[in-house]
């Protein structure tokens, strides 16, 4: 054998492509492993993204419209290499950095921007109430009013920095100055050190300005809580919280849900027509422009075809291994299969585990079965030769008799010659059936036939002999017994069995044979009150030259084919045939054949020839 056809080296040739492949897809993981870079990229998108939406919120939050929002767009696409576009909750273009010749926009928008609706995703420090801090409406203050409140805060800087000296002023988006505090529990500290109506002032106290703007929202804040029912006292200085974040020297009390509500709703009705309405914001790349890829470097590269290199060395070396574990039973059965071509039936080989200790046990129990039938083989010659010899040998030796003028040539000679050659005819016939039906060429005449005609006529063939044995011989049908079979092979199959019951029932017994229905079957059964089989034996009555009895002679016993025949010829009806037996009571030989309707398909008839 070539070497190239080697299991061997196919087997190693197959890992080696399948470590290759693995190998790729290794290296390109590597590849995107190394390429963090871009994800990096990715990830300052998103931040730029976030980036642009707050400066869209900002410029909503200080506007009452979109109609100047073009030139921070143009500054936006400037910034970022993208194009940015807004759009009215309708679709309808309010500003576009792209231009008119821009492509159309995609169908999902990036964010909307309202102000008074802060996506938490893009902003996630926005307030508890989702409202843009920098919404401040009428309450910016003027730049007399920034003055004042800054030189009150300076004022009690002084005294403050004495409790916490990193408390600083700190500017509002309503250009409102407040005391910044690190510690939270500052403010209540220096109430021990400076004076309570300075440290007031400084914190909640609001400026004229600031009451008059704030007028229209405390009474949506108050028509709010009427139209629920219920009676709430709103906290004192409740508007600190919208217009200042620093905590009282004395605790506020929290407003309740309700008023909370109250206060959220009034907030978004009172600030609605002081920002810019809800648009749709777009962000897309600009026009034939494509993100940057980023390469590989050298070093990438090197490290990369280094590791692939190591990891296909050790997928050769795992392979070769592997290969020559997987080979080596295969060549034990290829060394055990040459010695069994070489006439050794008694080879075996060592069956392991998975499909390779499948195949040993398979090659094993062909072994065995080849074994046997070498056995079976050199047993039926021997019994072959020994059926025959005994008539020729009575035929010769009476014939060289009666040439030496030893014997007379009378009827009575002539008739027992007669006798011999008639067993010697009839055994041939049977070997030669026998040989047809192993060479698949067994011919049977199939037609519709009904089985109870065909019990009725064995019965009747065999009734002189079962006379001679004082066997009583009967027979018994029910119903119309419908197949499609050879009559003269399933006569044949039948006269077999009530024969060999015949032979085997001593005087006084009874020979049955009965046709019945069973389901799809037509079952043709001989039962007889013999001697009866032993278990052991149960298994080989259909085997060439088989007999219970060792000792009985072809005379008594049969040529010892007539079963191995029945079995064939059943089968080749495409039925089957089984025997069932107790010692001492007797044997019950069954045959069983499709039913033939008429209705359905002719039954199957493999091996035999069906003519």
């Amino acid at each position: 054998m070539a070497r190239r056809h080697s299991l061997l080296v196919r087997f190693f040739v197959f890992s080696v492509l399948i470590a290759g492949c693995s190998i790729a897809a290794t290296a390109w993981l590597a590849t995107q492993a190394t390429t963090g870079s871009i994800r990096q990229e990715q990830g300052e998108e998103l931040a730029t993204g976030a980036r642009m939406y707050d400066g869209l919120l900002d410029y909503a939050a200080r506007h009452k419209d979109w109609s100047q929002a073009g030139p921070e767009l143009k500054k936006l696409d400037k910034a970022t290499g993208r194009r940015v576009a807004l759009t009215t909750p309708e679709r309808k273009v309010i500003a576009d950095s792209g231009g008119k010749d821009a492509p159309e926009l995609p169908v999902a928008q990036t964010a909307v921007i309202n102000p008074l609706d802060v996506d938490a995703e893009l902003k996630p420090n926005a307030p508890a109430d989702h409202i843009d801090t920098r919404a401040i409406g009428p309450l910016r203050l003027s730049d007399a009013e920034k003055a004042t409140r800054k030189a009150i805060v300076e004022e009690a800087l002084k005294c403050v920095r004495e409790v916490d000296p990193s408390a600083r002023a700190v500017e509002r988006p309503n250009g409102r100055t407040d005391l910044d505090f690190t510690d939270a529990s500052a403010p209540f500290d220096a109430q021990t050190r400076c004076p309570r109506t300075v440290l007031d002032e400084a914190l909640l106290a609001p400026l004229p300005s600031e009451e008059r703007a704030a007028k229209p929202y405390t009474d949506q804040v108050e028509t709010c809580l009427k139209q629920t029912g219920a009676q709430i006292q709103l906290p004192p200085n409740y508007l600190a919280d919208w217009y200042s974040t620093i905590p009282a020297a004395s605790p506020r009390a929290a407003a309740p849900p309700e008023a909370a509500a109250c206060m959220s709703i009034a907030k978004r009705q009172f600030l609605k027509q002081y920002v810019a309405p809800p648009a749709l914001l777009f962000i897309t790349p600009r026009t034939g422009g494509a993100p940057a890829r980023t390469d590989l470097t050298t070093a990438g590269n090197t490290r990369i075809t280094l590791t692939a290199f190591a990891i296909l060395v050790v997928a050769m070396l795992a392979a070769w291994l592997a290969a020559a574990q997987f080979v080596r039973p295969i060549r034990a059965m290829t060394a055990a299969a040459r010695r069994m071509g070489s006439g050794d039936r008694s080879v075996r080989v060592r069956a392991g585990n998975g499909e390779m200790g499948e195949l040993a046990a398979a090659f094993n129990t062909m072994s065995q079965e080849l074994e046997a039938t070498e056995e079976q083989r050199k047993a039926m010659v021997s019994d072959v030769a020994h059926e025959l010899r005994t008539p020729l040998g009575n035929i010769t030796g009476w014939l060289e008799a009666t040439q030496d003028g030893l014997a007379n040539p009378d009827p009575e000679l002539i008739a027992m010659l007669l006798k011999e050659s008639f067993l010697l005819q009839y055994l041939v016939s049977d070997l030669q059936d026998l040989a047809q039906a192993d060479a698949g060429a067994l011919r049977l005449h199939a037609e519709p036939i009904d089985a109870r005609d065909l019990v009725d006529q064995v019965a009747a063939a065999h009734q002189a002999q079962a006379d001679d044995n004082g066997v009583v011989l009967r027979a018994a049908t029910r119903g119309p017994l419908n197949v499609t079979a050879d009559p003269s092979r399933l006569q044949q199959a039948l006269g077999n069995l009530v024969s060999n019951a015949i032979r085997h029932t001593p005087p006084g017994g009874s020979v049955t044979v009965s046709g019945r229905r069973h389901g799809t079957s037509v079952v043709l059964e001989v039962v007889d009150t013999g001697s009866g089989i032993p278990p052991e034996h149960l298994g080989h009555v259909f085997d060439r030259f088989w007999r219970a009895d060792k000792s009985r002679s072809r005379r008594t016993g049969g040529s010892g084919l007539g079963l191995a025949i029945t079995r064939h010829l059943a089968e080749a009806h495409g039925g089957t045939v089984t025997a069932e037996s107790v010692v001492g009571h007797g044997s019950t030989f069954r045959i069983m054949l499709p039913v033939d309707d008429g209705d359905g398909p002719a039954p199957t008839t493999p091996p035999a020839e069906v003519r």
